[in-house]
């Protein structure tokens, strides 16, 4: 194990005595907020430590073995001991590596996922569409729910724009990486030539903001519209204003919903978009902020970045941000984006620990 992580570990037995301690005093009890952020810190602390304490009992293990190598009565035994502790002590280090690297408070939230049609006219709607169908396949594979919010329909099919709300266990954990441009390579359907097109879509991922720590908005700074929706939806869409639009005045920012009959739940729904995309304005204007001396390897919520490209004629899919490619396009076009997903976590979790492990030299420094 590296010495910074040892560093870091030796800490929590210490911490873990002084949450006892303030747990254990009366006023702490009476107030109840430092109470339950004291008692969610010692479930953390408590499970790092336990973690640690069996690193430590199982390296002092490994070490009995290596002695009793010299022993040729106990050699044998001290073989095959050692060859268990060979593979159950790295991955008690790389869970310690996981436990101690920071924790976005976002992973567990749901998620809206924009989708725009970008370069590429009628073909980008089609691959708009595609993608959503893409990432509904996905979220099935997951378990998750999804509903769309709100779309503008392409001319020949697909959309010029889509929002997919997507509910679930922790889905922003594993979406949140979508953000980017993603562009397409392939013959289009109109295409009588035969020809190769690049078009492209953006893709942003929100998450979903908590209703008791979301941004404040004055209402006085927003403009609600209502209008007749557009699209599916038999005759009731042509009598009703139930479509709702909100516009943020302060920063031009628009959300809207249409796929509800009932516009006291359209307007809900468009004022949890409002927010979600705020709050993304924040983070990334504070991300770029933190980030000014240096480009993240993942999840900057560029969206100009062309993060991946999907070409059609070589079956290939790949992520220009990890450098991975997958000949396996078809799969996933149809939802299987497991290995890309854990790639791109195991990508990050590898720039936290860098970043951990520098934080720590400069600290010394």
């Amino acid at each position: 194990m590296k010495p910074f992580l040892r560093q870091q570990l030796e800490r929590f037995p210490v911490r873990l005595q002084e949450l006892d301690f303030f747990l254990s005093q009366p006023e702490v009890v009476d107030d109840i907020p430092r109470y339950r952020a004291l008692t969610r810190e010692h479930a953390e602390v408590t499970q790092v430590n336990g973690v640690y304490q069996r690193f430590l009992q199982r390296e002092r293990d490994l070490a009995q073995a290596r002695e009793m190598m010299e022993d040729p009565e106990m050699a044998e035994m001290a073989r095959e001991e050692i060859a268990t502790l060979d593979t159950e002590v790295p991955a008690l280090e790389a869970e310690l590596q996981a436990l101690l690297l920071p924790k976005d408070p976002d992973d567990v939230r749901n998620t809206f996922l924009e989708i725009r049609a970008g370069t590429g006219g009628d073909e980008s709607a089609l691959f708009a569409g595609d993608l959503l169908r893409m990432y509904t396949r996905y979220a099935e594979r997951q378990g998750w729910r999804t509903e769309i919010i709100s779309e503008s329909q392409g001319e020949v099919g697909g959309f010029k724009e889509v929002v997919l709300r997507v509910t679930g266990d922790a889905t922003y954990g594993k979406l949140k990486f979508e953000s980017g441009g993603h562009r397409v390579q392939r013959v289009p359907a109109t295409e009588s030539q035969g020809r190769i097109h690049t078009s492209a879509c953006t893709v942003a991922a929100l998450a979903e903001p908590d209703e008791a720590a979301a941004v404040q908005i004055n209402p006085a700074e927003l403009r609600i519209d209502t209008y007749r929706a557009s699209g599916a939806g038999g005759q009731h869409v042509n009598k009703t204003d139930s479509a709702v639009r909100i516009t943020h005045l302060p920063t031009g920012i628009v959300a809207e919903c249409q796929d509800d009959r009932s516009q006291h739940r359209n307007k809900a729904k468009a004022m949890q978009v409002l927010v979600a995309r705020i709050q993304e304005k924040e983070r990334s204007e504070r991300a770029a902020r933190e980030a000014a001396t240096r480009k993240g390897l993942i999840g900057s919520g560029d969206r100009s970045d062309r993060i991946r490209t999907y070409n059609f004629p070589q079956g290939r899919m790949t992520d220009h941000r990890i450098n991975l490619t997958l000949y396996k396009l078809a799969a996933v076009m149809e939802g299987d984006l497991d290995e890309v997903v854990q790639a791109l976590l195991l990508a990050r979790r590898a720039e936290q620990l860098e970043e951990l492990e520098v934080g720590m030299g400069a600290g010394r420094a």
